[in-house]
């Protein structure tokens, strides 16, 4: 499999890069689920250190990024980096070392010491990635997964989904099919706390959600698994995110 090639190069890259620092790396998303897809998938991992990263080792690890992103799917990769502490002493919103994906790739490649230095934070999604990591992810290099990342309280992964979606309603046409199918795998975890991918979820939401939102979640895991566009009429992609929204507010949050 080409992505599994990829991951193990990243690795391979790493430790000349990192050393010792280096302390594993952890796959999840559609790749843990079982999942990825070339077309339509990204590479999703977490970098494990020690130690803080030094500015040089940043530009080397995003420097990986940029090169191997020339070969990699069209959606590329989403790395954080971080440390060990952080992952066995758990905080919400989460801190990261360093962070790559293809919403920054632009600005790497424009001025990379400048971005380097400039990523560092917390980042909120980082603890549904720890969930993820915890449910279904694996290393390719590092000790098991449950030696590096303990249970996320379950109202902080909550509050992270939450935060994922905090302005559905008027952004859900920028990417309907995230978005639809991102609030099935959400109504899954609420109702009955399944951990799903996206797809996953569409399948669940076919039995549970009433007949008259299924045509939505059918068309979009039609267009996921397909590989085509989901454009749905802009009142039914916004109806179908008031009413799920309406249902986590039922439920409680």
């Amino acid at each position: 499999m080409r992505e599994r090639i990829l991951l193990e190069e990243i690795t391979h890259r790493y430790q000349r890069i990192l050393g010792q620092n280096f302390l594993g790396l952890y796959v999840h998303g559609s790749i843990a689920f079982g999942c990825f897809s070339w077309e339509k998938s990204d590479i999703d991992f977490l970098v494990v250190v020690a130690t803080p990263l030094s500015l040089s080792e940043k530009e080397k690890l995003i420097s990986v990024m940029l090169e191997l992103d020339l070969i990699g799917p069209p959606k590329g990769f989403e790395m954080s980096v971080v440390l060990l502490k952080t992952c066995r002493s758990f905080h919400y919103p989460t801190p990261y070392e360093l962070h790559y994906s293809n919403a920054h790739k632009a600005k790497y490649l424009a001025d990379i010491t400048e971005h380097c230095r400039l990523s560092y934070g917390t980042d909120p999604d980082l603890a549904a990635h720890f969930t993820v990591t915890r449910a279904v992810g694996f290393p390719i290099y590092g000790p098991p997964v449950e030696e590096i990342f303990p249970p996320v309280p379950k109202d902080i992964y909550w509050a992270s989904l939450l935060n994922d979606i905090q302005n559905v309603e008027t952004e859900i046409m920028t990417d309907p099919l995230y978005y639809v199918l991102n609030l099935c795998r959400m109504l899954a975890y609420q109702q009955e706390g399944l951990i799903l991918s996206k797809e996953q979820g569409g399948q669940w939401a076919l039995s549970h959600l009433p007949l008259s939102y299924q045509p939505t979640v059918a068309e979009a895991l039609v267009c996921y698994q397909k590989g085509l566009p989901f454009t749905p009429e802009h009142h039914q992609a916004t109806a179908f995110a008031q009413a799920m929204t309406e249902k986590f507010s039922a439920y409680g949050s």
